[in-house]
């Protein structure tokens, strides 16, 4: 009689209402009771906890929630199969099942809930914006034989995108670099000397004229291919180091690079910013260059189809070569970017 009278002062509210309201002692003798208990991995009870009582067959639904001594009680429950689910926040859910006997009341052994650090992990961690800013940190320190910039290429094994600021960025860096303005400049002495473009004429205005015609390919290059396109087509603007299988394997990868790129969503897809972006250029310039030395069309489809053979060779140099002669790469970025 006190063993009765204790279990029914630890019961919720509702189940004793409920064992109240039971309408006769024959039903009693098909439909049972399940009661358990809730405690955390200290042994503290754990109170208010979500407790739910299912079917296989989703015929008979009950849910209740643990008292503040963590104790939980289902009366009228039909026999049978049985399924119970116990959630709580900052804890794993647990799982319990088992099969009812007809009148049986069943007490199953205490739940104890793990903490939820295997289903719900708490990450203390970088945002992906983040993370691209550090790895293109680390791209602007990339410069072969320590001086000339290198910074369009990642040896990362799966680099973070970058956001629309950080191409623009990354392009800005990489016009405004000495070592690209010299590279400009030195092109231009070698367009004087054999006098290509003589609409330009000679002298220091000529050189001035053949000089910033270079130096306007490259920026609007480095920016259309670099940033804008990228930016409109979520593309990623530089070349995925490979660094593994063979060299046929390698070689094919660098080349289809010029014409395959990978998304900001890490996908690949056709690189319509290096395309379009090679064209445009060509287009481009023909606004500024001599009219004696245009050529319309043609010297669009030239320069573009040029570019994007320099892009494929830059590539295939950059698979092969470059990275043997850049000091100091970061040792984390230097590992193989595996590709498709």
């Amino acid at each position: 009689m006190l063993l009765t009278i204790s279990f029914c002062l630890s019961l919720p509210l509702s189940a004793q209402s409920e064992q109240s309201t039971a309408p006769d002692s024959s039903v009693g003798q098909t439909q049972g009771t399940i009661s358990g208990s809730v405690i955390d991995q200290t042994g503290t009870s754990v109170s208010a906890a979500t407790v739910k009582l299912t079917r296989p067959d989703q015929s008979d639904t009950q849910q209740e929630q643990t008292n503040d001594d963590g104790l939980y009680a289902f009366t009228n429950v039909a026999p049978g199969p049985f399924e119970i689910i116990i959630a709580e926040n900052g804890f794993a859910t647990k799982m319990i099942s088992g099969t009812l006997k007809p009148g049986e009341a069943l007490v199953l052994p205490k739940a104890q809930l793990a903490l939820a650090s295997a289903s719900m992990e708490v990450r203390v961690s970088e945002s992906e914006v983040e993370i691209a800013e550090v790895e293109i940190k680390e791209q602007e320190k990339q410069r072969v034989f320590g001086i000339i910039p290198n910074f369009y290429v990642t040896y990362e094994k799966d680099p973070a995108p970058m956001n629309t600021r950080q191409k623009m960025g990354l392009a800005w860096k990489s016009s405004v670099d000495p070592l690209t303005i010299a590279g400009a400049a030195f092109v231009a002495g070698i367009q004087q000397a054999t006098d290509s473009f003589p609409g330009y004429g000679q002298g220091a205005q000529g050189y001035a004229k053949r000089f910033g015609a270079t130096y306007a390919d490259v920026t609007i290059s480095t920016f259309l291919s670099g940033a804008v396109l990228p930016m409109i087509f979520k593309q990623d603007p530089r070349y995925m180091y490979r660094g593994t299988g063979s060299g046929r394997s390698r070689l094919f990868h660098a080349v289809a690079s010029s014409f395959i790129c990978r998304g900001d969503d890490k996908r690949l897809q056709p690189n319509y910013s290096n395309l379009i972006g090679s064209f445009a250029t060509g287009g481009i310039s023909n606004l500024y260059y001599p009219s004696t030395d245009r050529n319309g069309a043609m010297l669009t489809l030239e320069t573009g189809l040029i570019r994007i053979a320099e892009s494929a060779g830059a590539n295939i140099f950059q698979e092969f070569v470059i990275r043997k002669l850049t000091p100091g790469l970061n040792r984390k970025a230097a590992q193989p970017v595996q590709t498709p």
